[in-house]
């Protein structure tokens, strides 16, 4: 049984977009994380440069562990509403239904945005959890996000050992910080109505709109369903074939700034499901302190070169980045 959003209202304003020409794009580079010499390091700048996107292999997550996550994730978007609203309406964490942020962007899907910090697990947090599976869906939720911070910091170190800065922990640090102002993303995308499809009149729906992710990394993975896309550098939109044994790691807008523009934050959407499945995901976004000066890097830049960017803190960053649109070009307010 699929879950299927409960109310179905305002129909033109969920956006739709013309279908893609390539089904699948099937040149995203795959990094082997079990070797860590310079040839994968040097795979993995390379990425970040030319797709600000790459695909992570032999990560040493079981397969066990992740599909035991999916079916509690799964089982807590199938409650009831009324049980679902219980986490409340996202400011910005809780259960969110459509509403995408505080600028009227709406999407095909539902979710659940957490903090990670402070700790997830907390006697607190039972009062708020909905449901049967409160506990085990929590715990299985802080296991996974260390599990997944703790892969975003080593490949933050094997960039560091590639771009040859002062210390291997230089960028991985932020995330690791007990400040870090980290969160983490469960959403669901259900098979379109049939109403919704025809308002489409033949152009795909759009179940969570384009944007580019405003932290340092982000580490995604999904279900077999597909609907994820990135846009290349020519502006071509491709669709990334889903895979659930593997992840997906993506530069943010902080990481483009650190390298001077080297690496690009890769702008990316998902369209809404079209077959009988709800397309589930879950998202790790590794953020800086709140406090910390997000600029580029000394070390890499070179004799002469000036920075593309105004120094500003990632506070900063996040009140600008509240008052804009999904689409919105974030950095724009920061370039010098």
């Amino acid at each position: 049984m699929t879950m299927v959003l409960p109310v179905v209202h305002n129909l033109p304003q969920i956006k739709t977009c013309k279908p893609t020409p390539i089904n699948t794009f099937t040149g995203i580079p795959v990094v082997d994380l079990s070797d860590h010499t310079h040839a994968s390091k040097n795979t993995i700048v390379n990425a970040c440069k030319e797709f600000g996107f790459f695909k992570v292999i032999n990560h040493g997550i079981s397969m066990n562990f992740l599909t035991k996550l999916e079916q509690e994730i799964v089982n807590f978007f199938k409650l009831p509403q009324q049980e679902k609203d219980k986490w409340g309406s996202p400011n910005p964490f809780g259960y969110g239904n459509k509403n995408i942020g505080l600028n009227g962007d709406v999407g095909w899907l539902e979710y659940l945005l957490f903090s990670t910090n402070p700790q997830l697990l907390s006697l607190n947090s039972k009062s708020i959890i909905p449901g049967g599976i409160q506990e085990s869906l929590w715990i299985l939720v802080n296991e996974y996000v260390t599990a997944v911070r703790n892969m975003a910091c080593e490949v933050l170190e094997m960039i560091a050992d590639e771009l040859h800065l002062e210390a291997r922990d230089k960028l991985s640090k932020l995330i690791r910080d007990e400040k870090s102002d980290s969160c983490f993303r469960l959403n669901n995308y259900p098979p379109c109505p049939d109403q919704l499809q025809e308002t489409g009149n033949g152009r795909s729906v759009i179940g969570f709109g384009e944007h580019t992710d405003p932290q340092i990394m982000s580490v995604l993975r999904s279900n077999e369903v597909s609907g994820f896309q990135i846009c290349l550098k020519d502006g071509a939109w491709v669709s990334i074939p889903p895979d659930p044994t593997s992840f997906f790691l993506n530069v943010g807008d902080s990481l483009q700034v650190m390298t001077n523009g080297r690496f690009k934050s890769v702008k990316h959407r998902v369209l809404a499901a079209d077959n009988l499945k709800s397309r589930v995901s879950m998202i790790y976004f590794g953020g800086p302190p709140l406090s910390e000066k997000i600029t580029p890097l000394s070390s890499i830049m070179e004799e002469g070169e000036e920075s593309l960017y105004k120094e500003y803190t990632w506070s900063d960053y996040k009140n600008s980045a509240y008052k804009t649109k999904l689409s919105d070009n974030r950095l724009e307010n920061f370039l010098k």
